[in-house]
């Protein structure tokens, strides 16, 4: 659990190989002490993907909580674009010269604000109101096939080329980070996901589950859902929970009240 200014956050992170895969390429992380959740995937059918995106997580985890944006942004777009050499060396040196890569999607909480970030179809959601929205776009050749008007959502994710991605950590020695800053509210869910969940469970689905229990409880049902359904590829969820200092207090105070409700009828 995190307190950042008037903000509570509390988060529950799971990743599993599936049910086809004998090694996962996923890895993700949750630094609540710096306020930065991250999904990576390495990228299936290359060599050492697993290599790719656990170097992120590995790069990431040492980000230090600041008092300015501006440096958090920029530390974390550095560190990647370093990883990104150093595993484009790294494949240059293999006999095989095949590419070492991986998607990522950081999310990074600052006060009243959250920074999203990311590279590839690794994805970031928010759940506000009840409403499920996609912070990220894909990097993926079906989603500029979507962007050129040339195939709608709905075919895109039945698509031949669908987990084609055309741009990755690792993939070439220049490297492109989107970034998006997002307004928090009391109340938001956040979740990232690799493409092994998104490809098993429908956003309607994923809406349903994320309003469910704790980060923990909903995490660990839209696993379940997924392995349930094949889990043809590794599959990583992150559930961020934003709270305002305010809300959890009325919580607290209504839970106490409902608890000394209950004393009371049982000493009836």
């Amino acid at each position: 659990m995190l307190n950042i200014e008037s903000f509570i956050w509390t988060s529950y992170a799971r990743t599993d190989v599936g049910k086809i895969r004998q090694i996962n390429e996923d890895a993700c992380f949750d630094n609540g002490k710096a306020g930065l959740w991250v999904v990576a995937d390495g990228m299936g059918g290359h060599a050492a993907g697993d290599v790719a995106s656990n170097a992120i997580i590995e790069s990431l985890s040492q980000v230090e909580p600041t008092e300015d944006a501006n440096a958090l942004v920029s530390e974390t777009e550095q560190r990647l674009i370093d990883v990104n050499v150093d595993l484009v060396q790294q494949a240059m040196e293999r006999n095989d010269r095949q590419t070492m890569g991986s998607t990522v999607a950081v999310l990074l909480a600052f006060r009243e604000r959250c920074i999203v970030a990311w590279v590839g179809d690794s994805r970031v959601y928010r759940l506000r109101d009840g409403g499920l929205q996609r912070l990220t776009i894909d990097h993926s050749k079906v989603q500029d096939l979507v962007d050129d008007g040339l195939l709608t959502e709905e075919d895109a994710e039945t698509h031949p080329e669908a987990n084609i991605i055309t741009r990755a950590v690792g993939a070439s020695y220049n490297l492109y980070v989107d970034l998006d800053i997002h307004d928090v509210h009391s109340g938001d869910r956040y979740m990232l996901c690799s493409d092994g969940l998104y490809k098993e469970v429908s956003e309607y689905e994923m809406q349903k589950l994320l309003t469910e229990g704790s980060p923990e409880e909903a995490c660990n049902k839209l696993i379940e859902l997924t392995l349930e359904r094949g889990s043809r590829d590794n599959v990583s969820v992150i559930v961020v929970q934003a709270d305002s200092e305010e809300d959890i207090t009325e919580t607290d105070q209504a839970d106490q009240a409902d608890q000394a409700d209950q004393a009371d009828q049982a000493e009836k």
